[in-house]
C-alpha cells in the first residue's frame, strides 16, 4: 500500500463536499482546530452551494474534488460531511495525477466509496471525524485524526466487551459504512475482504436490514476470508412493528459467530462523538481478551 506523506506545519488542508450540501457558516471551529495544528485551509468551491439535498450538481461536485486532488499545494482533503452523493461523483473523477502524488482523503459514512475506491488502487486513507462534527467531538477523536496526519503512533486500548471473540490477527484494515460496502458489492469500489481486518459501523437502519446486509457480505464471500472484525458504532437503529428480535450487535453476531477470527465489538468509531482514526489500507495489529482489546497500527 501506499502511504501519503505526512503532513507538515504549514501544509494546507481543503475541506469539500462530495455529498450532502453544507450551507450553515459552521467550519469556524474546525478552521481554528486546523490552524491550531499549523496547517492553512483552503475551503472548496461545493461549501455552501445548494442543490436540493447535495452541495451542487454532481458535476460541480466531481470538478471541485478533481481540483484539490490535481492542486500539489493541496496536503489532504477533508470531507466536510456524509449524506449521500460520492457514488455519483466517483466514476467522474480522473486519478492519474493522484496516483504519482497521493495526498490524504479524511472522511467517514458516505466517505466509505472513496476510501474502499483508494483501497483498490492501493492507497492509504483516514476513516476519521468530519468538520460538522468538530464542535461536538471528543478530544479523543481530534487529536487521533492528528496523530494519523502527523505520524505519531496511532494504537487503542479499550475494555472488554461482553460479544468480543478472543484472539489475536494483523492485517489491512478495510471497510468503513456497513450500508455503503453493502450498496458497493459487485462494482469497481467494492471492499476486498481476502485476508483483511474488516471495520463496519452504521447509522439509522432497520435491524431487518442490518440482518439482510450482513447476510449479502457472507453470500459474497466477504466474510470467510477475514483475520479479523472491529465493529463500531450501530447508532439509532430502527425497528418494525413487529421487533426483529435481536439489537444490532446481536445480529452482526449471528452472522458471524462460526468465524474463528479475533472480534471487537464496540469500537469508539462512527457516528459517535468519539470517533476515533483509522488509517484504511494500513497494517493492523488487533489482540483480544478477557480483560481489554487493543488496536495497534505499524
Amino acid at each position: 500500500m501506499i502511504t501519503p506523506p505526512y503532513l507538515q506545519k504549514g501544509d494546507t488542508v481543503a475541506i469539500v463536499s462530495t455529498a450532502r450540501k453544507n450551507i450553515e457558516d459552521n467550519l469556524k471551529p474546525t478552521i481554528d482546530l486546523l490552524e491550531g495544528w499549523g496547517l492553512n485551509v483552503k475551503l472548496g468551491k461545493t461549501i455552501g452551494l445548494d442543490y436540493y439535498q447535495l452541495a451542487g450538481t454532481d458535476e460541480q461536485r466531481a470538478a471541485d474534488f478533481q481540483e484539490q486532488m490535481d492542486n500539489p499545494n493541496i496536503k489532504a482533503i477533508w470531507c466536510v460531511r456524509g449524506g449521500y452523493g460520492t457514488v455519483k461523483i466517483i466514476d467522474k473523477l480522473d486519478f492519474t495525477k493522484f496516483r504519482q502524488n497521493p495526498k490524504w482523503i479524511i472522511g467517514f459514512s458516505d466517505v466509505t466509496v472513496l476510501h474502499n475506491h483508494l483501497n483498490r488502487m492501493g492507497i492509504e486513507s483516514l476513516h476519521a471525524t468530519m468538520p460538522v462534527a468538530i464542535p461536538r467531538a471528543t478530544d479523543e477523536a481530534k487529536n487521533s485524526l492528528c496523530a494519523a496526519l502527523f505520524n505519531d503512533k496511532l494504537e487503542y486500548t479499550l475494555d472488554c466487551d461482553a460479544l468480543n471473540h478472543n484472539g489475536k490477527a494483523k492485517g489491512e484494515l478495510v471497510g468503513g459504512n456497513l450500508s455503503i460496502l453493502y450498496s458497493l458489492l459487485g462494482s469497481e469500489s467494492a471492499v476486498d475482504c481476502n485476508g483483511k481486518i474488516l471495520f463496519i459501523e452504521d447509522l439509522d437502519e432497520y435491524l431487518y436490514h442490518v440482518d439482510r446486509m450482513m447476510m449479502n457480505l457472507k453470500r459474497n464471500g466477504c466474510l470467510s476470508g477475514l483475520k479479523g472484525i472491529i465493529v463500531g458504532a450501530m447508532t439509532e437503529m430502527k425497528d418494525n412493528e413487529i421487533p426483529w428480535g435481536r439489537n444490532a450487535l446481536e445480529i452482526i453476531e449471528d452472522n458471524v459467530k462460526g468465524l474463528d477470527i479475533p472480534i471487537i465489538y464496540n469500537f469508539p468509531a462512527g457516528h459517535i462523538r468519539d470517533n476515533r482514526a483509522l488509517i484504511f489500507g494500513r497494517q493492523v495489529s488487533i489482540e483480544v481478551n478477557d480483560k481489554e482489546s487493543k488496536v495497534v497500527f505499524e
